[in-house]
């Protein structure tokens, strides 16, 4: 991860595509009200890179990533 500026100053750690636990922590607070199981990947995708720091250059997207996000998002919310 990256060290990101904001602008008041703070300091903010950006997060990738290979920080999946992440995603699927931040998507989990993001989306209360949505069940993963229902979520296809290219809503997810897209969803993922609408997050608060999240850096859409920083790694790839793939299908692969999508599966594990969803998963460990699942696992989140039970």
């Amino acid at each position: 991860m990256r060290p990101k500026r904001r602008t008041d100053g703070d300091t903010v750690m950006s997060y990738g595509w290979n920080d999946v636990q992440r995603i699927a922590e931040e998507l989990a607070e993001a989306k209360p009200d949505v069940n993963p199981l229902t979520v296809n990947f290219v809503d997810l995708q897209h969803w993922i890179m609408e997050l608060p720091d999240f850096d859409s250059a920083s790694g790839r997207c793939g299908e692969k990533v999508l599966e594990a996000v969803q998963q460990l998002w699942i696992e989140e919310i039970d």
